[in-house]
């Protein structure tokens, strides 16, 4: 299934980690979706804009090969949301592949799925990562079965590749 959902904050989520990420996942015939908490436009952190498809309550994870999580400042608003943690543990329970870049992997480690597994994140949140059970890497992108989890902007492109690699 070559279909994945992209979840970003309303407001101040890392523009390339969406579109560089959204862009990596379309070259290698993933279809994308991205969901947020309403459907109206998004604002990154850089000024670049989308409109989601569809609000995160629209989410079927049975539709879906792939849940990824968007980072940036923003994305802090999942990290308790208890309707982005049950989407999380829903797909990760269904073998979906479970990714998360920046500070969203601290959403997953809070659901409870990163325990002994390896993951990383950006530095901020490494040590509740830790905390959590994971067992952070500090490494740039991280794949421990179905679960990706990458550093930061930098890793964007490469954190794509990767979900896009596993979702084939």
């Amino acid at each position: 299934m070559k279909k994945a959902v992209l979840i970003i904050a309303p407001n101040n989520f890392r523009d390339e980690e969406l579109f560089d990420t959204k862009e990596e996942l379309e070259r290698a015939g993933v279809e994308t979706k991205i969901a947020s908490k309403t459907t109206d436009t998004a604002k990154g952190m850089l000024g670049g804009t989308t409109s989601p498809d569809m609000t995160i309550n629209d989410i079927s994870v049975s539709e879906y090969g792939a849940v990824v999580l968007i980072g940036g400042s923003g994305s802090s608003v999942y990290f308790n949301d208890a309707k982005v943690q049950s989407l999380v543990k829903e797909a990760f329970n269904k073998g979906k592949i479970v990714a998360a870049i920046c500070i969203a992997p601290s959403t997953l480690a809070n659901a409870g799925i990163l325990k002994g597994k390896k993951a990383t994140c950006y530095p901020s949140e490494g040590s509740n990562l830790k905390a959590k059970g994971a067992m952070y890497t500090a490494s740039s992108v991280e794949i421990d079965g179905k679960i990706i989890t990458a550093d930061g902007p930098g890793a964007a492109s490469a954190f794509g590749r990767a979900i896009a690699a596993i979702l084939r």
